[in-house]
């Protein structure tokens, strides 16, 4: 063929500026674009194969990466289908024309990549000059060569090359020597390409020889062109499973349990989904699933494919129905996206189910980390909660599970209030809170532990879902009046005692919280002073911490109630005292609130049961606290 001089067809004045810098949103991406196309070309040689097109020797289709960081260059060679003279000119010089698309019409019964559109351009993002050498599969074809320096003038000659195939070689700009680098392609590859359904080779195989590593004359693989989620779950064993996380998370340990994504209509995704070990709850990453589109990686950002609270597991989806742009970077929303979504909550919440039903010992001993995936999907999913209801499970303070109707039959005999209201106590931490649920126990109730952080919203779930039914956080108030079971027994004071009483109280608790002064009776066996937090503030507080909206309530002050057990021999010690005071008739309120502050001040009984109920509740801190230690020494 005569040497031939042009200008690239493009409709856009001054086009490759723009395919430099807003093509793609990653540079880097070039690599995957390019690997993709020679598997793409790979793919179309084998189909005209199949077909009978094609009657020569495929011969090693490997695809063939290499770097010459002393040159700066980077080559990416195939033997696939290659190009004449006229299709380089239709499919690389007129940018508006895709081979791939033609080509997959006429094929579309073949498992092809396709739909690269202008991904051959995105070589011109780090590249001064690309070189492009081709001989086509067709008989008698003369090979070609085209280069370009990232404008839109070409030239194309008659080449040398003798074997059927596509090399590109990219001239990397200055700004881009770091893709001519043995660690930087090996990156790329290891991120774009793991699992590309040919081979791709880049580098040696090495071998242990005298003390230190050197090339064998093996091609090394870097990808793994059968993954396993195009395999049957019938070929597969639980091991393949693990080894395949594994492969896809060197650092992390082993999952609970694996879901095995496959349906061809109305839509076509395979996948395998992993529910992860969280060892830190507030450290939860999301988007570590990968999306592949015929195994050519996409993004590990999946919001967009797979529903918000299932971007907390790990895995693959494959699918060739999730429209991409141009740049296949961004996922664009259409009807397939949310049919895809709906099925795989579907799939999840099957398989929880069959899990739950047989193999419940196992379910159980991994709930503590199931139950986070589990509670964000029933918050964010309306279905998936209905479906939920089936396998989510209570665990109470001793450690025990329950389904939600077996709990609510173990304790509606016993936990419903004088109102016929059944009342589910829970705790948060067993520790902070061992006397409060101790003393529910005692009683013969039940709790539960909800240690989730998610646990603020769901509680507020769990009662819009039972009807006749109330959550109170046991410490919340005392325990008669969370379940009662009768009109409890006010002790009767006059106002001017309430008086008294709140300004004795008020001078020696810690000032940074507001709290409210309430007599009970709460027998001679009950704690002297019981401090709780109102179930209503607290919850909206917690839910505030989480973002969750009510901000409002986070800003506000903490908020006690402190019970004073008239009926114990303590209070009455104390009280005794406080009646010795002489108080003038008609005295002036601020007087008296004085007059009861100093007799507080100076009371070390009084001292002595504050500061005990509030170490009881980890709020003696600081200063407060060594002086409640040097106190409790004295008096011993």
């Amino acid at each position: 063929m005569a040497n031939q001089k042009g200008t690239i067809g493009v409709t856009t004045e001054n086009i490759f500026p723009v395919i430099k810098k807003f093509l793609y949103s990653d540079h880097e991406i070039f690599l995957r674009e390019l690997v993709a196309n020679a598997v793409d070309a790979t793919g179309k040689i084998k189909t005209l194969s199949g077909t009978g097109e094609f009657k020569g020797e495929l011969g090693d289709l490997t695809i063939k990466v290499s770097a010459d960081s002393e040159n700066n260059t980077l080559v990416i060679e195939d033997r696939g289908i290659g190009m004449t003279a006229e299709e380089v000119d239709k499919y690389i010089n007129q940018i508006a024309f895709s081979g791939a698309g033609e080509f997959i019409e006429k094929y579309k019964d073949a498992n092809i990549i396709g739909h690269f559109g202008l991904g051959f351009y995105s070589a011109f993002m780090v590249s001064k000059k690309v070189v492009i050498e081709s001989l086509s599969w067709r008989e008698g074809a003369k090979p070609v060569v085209w280069e370009c320096e990232g404008d839109p003038e070409f030239t194309m000659s008659e080449g040398d090359r003798t074997q059927r195939g596509t090399k590109i070689t990219l001239y990397l700009d200055d700004e881009s020597k770091e893709f001519a680098t043995s660690y930087k392609v090996n990156e790329l590859l290891n991120k774009y390409c793991k699992f590309m359904p040919v081979p791709i080779a880049f580098g040696k195989e090495q071998k242990w020889e005298e003390n230190k590593y050197v090339d064998t004359d093996e091609d090394k693989i870097v990808n793994n062109s059968e993954p396993i989620w195009n395999k049957k779950p019938s070929e597969l064993t639980s091991e393949d499973y693990m080894n395949f996380y594994r492969e896809l998370y060197p650092m992390q340990d082993d999952p609970l349990f694996y879901i095995h994504l496959n349906v061809d209509y109305p839509f076509n995704l395979t996948g395998i989904l992993y529910f992860p070990k969280i060892k830190d709850k507030l450290e939860v990453t999301k988007n570590k699933i990968q999306l592949y589109c015929n195994q050519v990686f996409v993004t590990d950002s999946v919001d967009n494919i797979v529903p918000d609270f299932l971007t907390l597991l790990h895995g693959v989806i494959d699918s060739p129905d999730i429209p991409l742009n141009v740049s296949r970077s961004y996922l664009q929303s259409d009807a397939n996206v949310k049919k895809i979504s709906t099925y795989i909550t579907k799939k999840v919440a099957d398989r929880l189910e069959e899990i739950y039903k047989n193999e419940k010992s196992d379910y159980e001993q991994k709930w503590d980390n199931l139950k986070l995936f589990i509670e964000y999907g029933m918050l964010s999913d309306e279905k998936f909660c209905d479906r939920a209801m089936k396998f989510a499970l209570y665990k109470n303070t001793d450690g025990k599970f329950f389904g939600y109707e077996d709990y609510k039959k173990a304790i509606e005999l016993n936990q419903k209030d004088k109102d016929d209201k059944l009342v589910y106590l829970y705790a948060t931490d067993t520790v902070e809170q061992f006397q409060y649920i101790e003393t529910a126990k005692n009683r013969g109730y039940d709790v539960l532990l909800f240690d989730c952080q998610l646990d603020a919203h769901f509680v507020n779930l769990l009662e819009s879902k039972f009807e006749n039914s109330v959550f109170v956080r046991v410490d919340s108030d005392s325990i008669d009046k969370l379940i009662k079971k009768a009109d409890v027994t006010e002790p009767v004071l006059t106002d001017e005692q309430k008086k008294d009483l709140t300004s004795i109280f008020e001078s020696i608790l810690p000032a940074e919280n507001k709290y409210s002064i309430v007599a009970e009776n709460l027998g001679e066996q009950g704690a002297p002073i019981l401090i709780t937090q109102s179930e209503f503030m607290r919850r909206y507080r917690d839910m505030s911490a989480l973002g969750g909206g009510m901000n409002f309530y986070g800003e506000l002050p903490k908020s006690f109630n402190i019970g004073v057990n008239m009926e114990h021999p303590i209070i009455k010690r104390i009280l005794d005292q406080k009646a010795e005071i002489e108080i003038e008739e008609g005295l002036e309120d601020a007087k008296r609130v004085e007059l009861m502050q100093n007799f507080a001040k100076d009371n070390l009984l009084l001292h002595q049961v504050v500061d005990l109920a509030l170490l009881a509740n980890n709020m003696l801190k600081g200063k407060d606290l060594s002086e409640f230690i040097k106190r409790s020494i004295e008096v011993l």
